[in-house]
């Protein structure tokens, strides 16, 4: 199943004349003059001590005073309306000159399904603070809203400062304007598509489309390929536009691209697996979206490697297979969610900072009879303390205090998140220098009574090749399909083996030994989900498969 995936897109220079251009005012009583009562001014979502403000204003009758209090409080309008790949000037004003209140801007854009992104985190949510200043001061940019966006949190938040509450910032004049402009269709397709795999990893490429009107964006679709022939794709229709669908678990997905990034990368996807994929240039967004679909569009296919996946743990299910262990403090690590991604999530802080030491442990994996391995995840983090840290052991009983065990430190092996809630990819780190038949991993969090970061983990993955020791001709493989299954699974096996299958939950539902060839097992039975297949031949190598039941 494919997974999250973190980018940035920079948009190139379009040239081209557009039909028309017109700008446009989103925000409702963004100058704050009509008021449902005294803390609510009509048409904003969230008002947390906020107050109906007469004398400090910018212009006009009113503004709105935010009391700083033990815990932030927010001030918030949900945009609707956005449209993808346009720009966006987002301004209000604001006055801090009371040293018991701090403010800053706190948004968000977010996708047709209310989930988050993560786009312009440096502006819309800085480090920084506002400072006491006698006038009104005024935040605004302008912003490419995300390919995907659909609306836009517009919120702004107060904090104490040194721990005194009852101070007051104000807000006046909250402005989000678009400027929307329409073009024709695309003139051309991008050349030079290409898909490109590397383990269970896939990189698109492709050169951008040319002519007199180049397009602002492209839409991505791939599919499966259990198999062999063409995927059955659906041309995308002019009017309206095919949201980001990025889990491979249906079979299929379509992503976004704006113009002028010219690669995407898929990962996490199904070892020995045959992807197909198709791009459509198109131009403006919403009901206005123009596809290019005449002619022939480009198209890529290519096959995953035939790895073995050790262990995958992506935090849908609580900590899944990972265990905590709390050494010192009352806080532990815990599943968390936000913007519609799970993930495991640690901070010492509860109100203020404590000492803490918690490790997050891998089950036992044998790394034996491997010919590659590696691991890879992502992390992010924010706020000042210690760096989250990394080890293996060998001789860890799976469920004692880790500290009465021999680690090995690997840390410095991997990228982590330099802060800001930016989600970092570890990189794929080569495991075979640690091999051995008995494996743990843990991240070990600390924190002190002056200082507290908070790291989140998500995406663990634990893979590579496996062999025998003797060489490649010895190597396994296994071809399962069609997949999605219905009614029956075929599986290709290179000689005799036991076939187990699973349900994601470990409940065995079916063990039996085939002979070499191929066979037929009845799924018809079954109710639709992921299950695992594992295959465990005679001379020790195990492989793995995980498949989807319709």
């Amino acid at each position: 199943m494919m997974r999250k995936f973190y980018m940035t897109f920079l948009a190139g220079a379009l040239a081209f004349l557009p039909y028309f251009v017109t700008a446009q005012e989103l925000m409702q009583n963004g100058d704050l003059e009509i008021w449902a009562n005294s803390n609510m001014p009509s048409d904003w979502d969230k008002a947390e001590n906020i107050s109906q403000e007469a004398v400090e204003i910018h212009n006009g009758s009113y503004s709105a005073a935010h009391e700083s209090a033990s815990s932030t409080k927010d001030f918030q309008q949900d945009i609707e309306g956005v449209i993808g790949g346009q720009n966006y000037t987002i301004s209000y004003w604001y006055k801090d000159n009371d040293s018991a209140a701090r403010t800053r801007i706190w948004s968000y854009w977010f996708d047709s399904e209310g989930s988050y992104l993560f786009d312009n985190e440096d502006v819309l949510r800085p480090d920084t603070y506002s400072e006491d200043n006698a006038e009104w001061q005024q935040f605004t940019t302008t912003l490419t809203a995300p390919i995907n966006a659909a609306g836009f949190r517009f919120e702004v938040r107060v904090y104490n400062q040194d721990n005194l509450t009852g101070g007051h910032v104000y807000y006046d004049h909250f402005s989000f304007v678009g400027d929307v402009t329409i073009y024709p269709e695309p003139s051309n397709y991008p050349t030079d598509f290409t898909a490109t795999s590397n383990g269970v990893n896939i990189t698109l490429n492709w050169t951008d489309a040319i002519g007199d009107q180049v397009p602002g964006a492209y839409l991505i679709l791939g599919e499966e390929m259990p198999l062999p022939g063409a995927a059955a794709f659906e041309v995308p229709v002019d009017g309206t536009p095919v949201d980001d669908d990025l889990d491979f678990s249906d079979g299929s997905v379509s992503v976004n691209v704006l113009y002028g990034v010219e690669t995407y990368k898929f990962s996490g996807l199904a070892p020995g697996m045959g992807y197909q994929f198709m791009i459509y240039p198109y131009t403006n967004t919403g009901s206005d979206i123009n596809y290019k679909t005449d002619g022939e569009a480009p198209g890529a296919n290519t096959v995953t490697d035939d790895i073995v996946i050790v262990n995958e743990e992506n935090f849908d299910n609580g900590l899944g297979t990972w265990t905590p262990y709390s050494v010192t403090g009352d806080q532990e690590w815990y599943q968390s969610e936000f913007g519609g991604q799970t993930f495991a999530k640690m901070s010492g802080y509860d109100g203020a900072p404590f000492e803490n030491e918690d490790w997050l442990i891998s089950p036992n994996m044998d790394w034996s009879n491997f010919s590659e391995l590696k691991f890879k995840f992502i992390s992010a983090m924010n706020y000042t303390g210690p760096d989250l840290q990394l080890f293996y052991s060998n001789d860890y009983d799976g469920s004692g205090n880790p500290n009465d065990f021999t680690w090995t430190e690997i840390t410095d092996q991997f990228s982590w998140s330099g802060g800001g809630w930016n989600w970092e990819e570890s990189g794929e780190v080569n495991m075979l220098p640690y091999a051995n038949t008995t494996v743990y991993l843990a991240f070990m969090f600390t924190s002190t009574s002056s200082e507290s970061a908070t790291w989140e983990l998500d995406d663990l993955m634990v893979f590579g090749m496996r062999t025998d020791g003797v060489g490649d001709n010895n190597e396994k493989h296994l071809g399962a399909y069609p997949n999605p299954a219905s009614d029956y699974l075929t599986i290709d096996l290179d000689a005799k083996a036991d076939i187990q299958l699973m349900s994601i939950s470990g409940q065995m539902l079916m063990q039996e030994s085939f002979p070499e060839g191929q066979h037929q097992i009845d799924t018809g039975s079954l109710p639709g989900g992921i299950y695992l297949l594992l295959v465990r031949y005679d001379d020790g190598i195990i492989l793995n498969r995980k498949i989807v039941i319709e």
